[in-house]
């Protein structure tokens, strides 16, 4: 008969997994925002990780809640765009334009990395926490 696993190693399990997530995500939203320079790379990386922690807590909870893994990924979208600069002093055609290419810089580092997260996660089984 296989012995039980004890309570400690299962949430040591759980934190390392909780932890390999967050890397995953915040690496690839490094690299993936790398493209537009350093600043972007680390604030992308940083609300990659912030999204790889909630992500694996959610996929524990719920995992049949697609709904709720989309809107997070909206809500640290929106949390990386908080840190955006204001560049819309004057209303012309280019304004728009300027506006669409700074949440492009924001949103698709974020979303290729949870594109990433959870690619990797459907092809991996043995990591389901």
């Amino acid at each position: 008969m296989p012995a039980q696993p004890d309570d400690a190693d299962v949430r040591a399990r759980l934190r390392l997994q909780s932890i390999g997530w967050a890397l995953l995500a915040g690496l690839g939203a490094a690299l993936l925002g790398l493209v537009w320079g350093l600043e972007d790379a680390v604030r992308s990386g940083g609300c990659g990780l912030f999204y790889g922690l909630l992500a694996f807590h959610l996929q524990r909870v719920d995992p049949n809640d697609s709904h709720l893994q989309a809107g997070l990924v909206g809500a640290i979208c929106g949390v990386r765009s908080l840190g955006l600069p204001l560049t819309l002093d004057n209303w012309q055609a280019d304004a728009l334009a300027s506006l669409v290419l700074e949440l492009l810089q924001a949103w698709l580092p974020l979303i290729g990395s949870a594109v990433l997260l959870h690619g990797t996660h459907r092809f991996l089984p043995a990591s389901r926490p």
